[in-house]
């Protein structure tokens, strides 16, 4: 039995409230069970040092979990004058899948950042920001393309992101912090919604597990971000 009672294969009940940061060129606040993560995309008209005049625009991440959004206060990584490797990771991690569904040629020399701040964390913070971000990237562009910034949205295609694990040795979809702490093995799955896979993160935090395991799990991951992408159209309208 899963600590939350829930099916296998039953991701937690999720929400997308699109337009949330009132004054981003898109946004949305997503809820994935008790994470909830803000996610605003700002678009500048430029583009990093490394990418200028070749025609290519760029689409990048920040990631931040505030002080109090876990069960005992974090410091704020600008206190402490650095981000942590975990948030570097993270943010690197956002960018990489969000890229993986765009024309750069198509943006011009246009960058669009995305603010991805967890207000609270129950598991999978990383997994709910790709999801959210994707959506706050689509209103953005879509955006620009209504001011004729853009000739059409450059997005190829759709991404979100869930994790699974072993449970109590059960392959499960969608692990919170309860079932993450207590995990076999546990992954980060970055998929298409028409079956690319974009990343895979999975770890062994006990013994290893099986072909036939990981497996398992994709499978679960699939159905799970084919929910993800319905509910992520359903915020676009």
């Amino acid at each position: 039995m899963r600590p939350s009672g829930r099916a296998p294969d039953a991701l937690r009940a999720i929400s997308i409230e699109p337009g949330f940061a009132r004054h981003a060129e898109g946004s949305c606040l997503i809820r994935v069970g008790n994470t909830e993560v803000l996610c605003a995309a700002t678009v500048e008209g430029k583009v990093p040092p490394f990418l200028r005049n070749q025609g290519l625009g760029w689409v990048t991440a920040e990631y931040g979990m505030l002080p109090r959004s876990t069960h005992t206060r974090g410091d704020r990584e600008a206190a402490r004058g650095k981000q942590s490797g975990r948030t570097q990771e993270i943010q690197r991690l956002i960018g990489r899948s969000l890229r993986s569904v765009v024309d750069r040629a198509a943006m011009g020399e246009i960058t669009v950042t995305l603010d991805c701040d967890v207000l609270n964390a129950d598991g999978g913070t990383r997994t709910a920001a790709i999801t959210g971000a994707w959506v706050a990237l689509a209103l953005a562009l879509r955006k620009l393309e209504a001011a004729r910034i853009i000739k059409a949205s450059p997005l190829t295609g759709q991404v979100a992101a869930v994790s699974c694990g072993l449970f109590q040795g059960t392959p499960v979809l969608d692990l919170d912090y309860a079932e993450d702490s207590a995990a076999g093995a546990d992954g980060n799955f970055v998929l298409t919604t028409d079956g690319g896979i974009v990343e895979v993160q999975a770890t062994a935090e006990r013994a290893p597990f099986t072909e036939a395991e990981f497996d398992a799990l994709l499978r679960l991951a699939r159905l799970g971000v084919a929910a993800l992408g319905e509910q992520q159209r359903a915020a676009l309208g």
